[in-house]
């Protein structure tokens, strides 16, 4: 593309020469003829002015920093450079048309231009939304919904009574529906509990490779729009999510737990059943959240890391917690008395 069409579209201001062909985004340092970068790092202006990038997306402040450069001048460049790389995404398509070896069974509906890989297969009355692209392998149950422009990456598993919204990406691994951990249990024996809510999800949602969100016991698992789900994640039963909230690689929510809108969770991160979590609160990383939380904020738990030695210093101490508070009381209430010895 022309940089001034790269301008046009994403709303930047054009400084330079509007005719020079960007092919691809590249890093500031690596960054070469015919590829555009970005700084949003007022300590890195010496790399930008350094940098032989055609073209870089910078903030007014470091246009004197741009070494002659052309440049695209956005309040945010970070978000100039993901709007950019859309833009310029040569990522191939799922899948295009049907492909023969496709089970799609008559009862299923699909909308205009909706595209199927190999040996997919589409359950009765499974609803695919225009546009959608279904990757090879990938399963979607009896009355399973998918929205409009909607995409599941190979091997994506989607069960009965699922809801998905539109302009949705789904990463391949994924398992949206399966049952959630409910059983009861009569003198040590296991009683399934069969989970007949369902799950929804809204538009515009984002979920990585191998992640698992259970159906509803009762009621429905939810995750509303715009929400972002990384890799490997665990999503129990009766699980809602609000508007905006991004989660991290290898986060574990156990059942009904309520999670606020524009909310940051931190990789890694626990959260204990039935509590709720407030709109706009970020977990860092490895935090093992047990009680709700109900003011935004930001909340850490967890030691980091230590050499093994300390750690092990750090372990029997802890052992001894109890012990050092009820010595620690002992002493303060003997030099409370001393005290009151004193004044008397």
């Amino acid at each position: 593309m022309q940089l001034s069409a790269i301008a046009a579209q994403i709303g930047a201001r054009l400084e330079g020469d509007g005719t020079v062909e960007i092919h691809r985004i590249a890093n500031l340092k690596t960054a070469g003829s015919g590829e555009i970068s970005f700084l949003s790092d007022p300590r890195y202006r010496s790399v930008l002015t350094a940098s032989q990038a055609s073209a870089v997306i910078v903030r007014a402040d470091d246009l004197p920093h741009v070494g002659g450069k052309a440049a695209l001048v956005l309040p945010d460049p970070y978000v100039g450079f993901a709007k950019t790389a859309q833009l310029l995404d040569n990522t191939p398509r799922i899948a295009d048309g049907i492909h023969p070896t496709a089970v799609i069974d008559p009862a299923a509906v699909l909308g205009a231009d909706v595209s199927v890989g190999a040996n997919a297969v589409i359950g009765p009355e499974a609803e695919i939304g225009a546009y959608a692209q279904i990757g090879a392998g990938c399963v979607i149950g009896p009355r399973a919904q998918i929205g409009e422009y909607t995409k599941l990456y190979p091997n994506v598993s989607v069960y009965h009574d699922v809801f998905i919204g539109a302009h949705c990406l789904v990463q391949s691994g994924t398992v949206i529906g399966s049952d959630g951990f409910g059983y009861a249990n009569e003198k040590g024996r296991w009683l399934k509990i069969p989970q007949t809510g369902h799950v929804r999800i809204g538009s515009f949602v984002e979920i990585g490779a191998c992640t698992c969100i259970d159906r509803g016991a009762l009621d429905d698992t939810v995750i509303e729009d715009n929400v972002i789900i990384d890799n490997l994640c665990q999503i129990a039963h009766n699980v809602k999510i609000g508007t905006g909230t991004a989660v991290a690689g290898g986060t574990t929510f156990a059942g009904s737990v309520k999670i606020g809108r524009y909310c940051i969770i931190g990789g890694t991160s626990v959260f204990n059943g039935h509590i709720e979590i407030a709109d706009q609160v970020t977990i860092s990383g490895m935090c093992m959240v047990m009680r709700s939380i109900d003011k935004p904020g930001i909340y850490s738990s967890g030691i980091p890391a230590q050499s093994n030695k300390e750690w092990r210093l750090t372990a029997s101490r802890v052992l001894h917690i109890n012990e050092m508070y009820h010595k620690v009381n002992e002493l303060e209430r003997r030099l409370a008395a001393l005290e009151g010895q004193k004044q008397a």
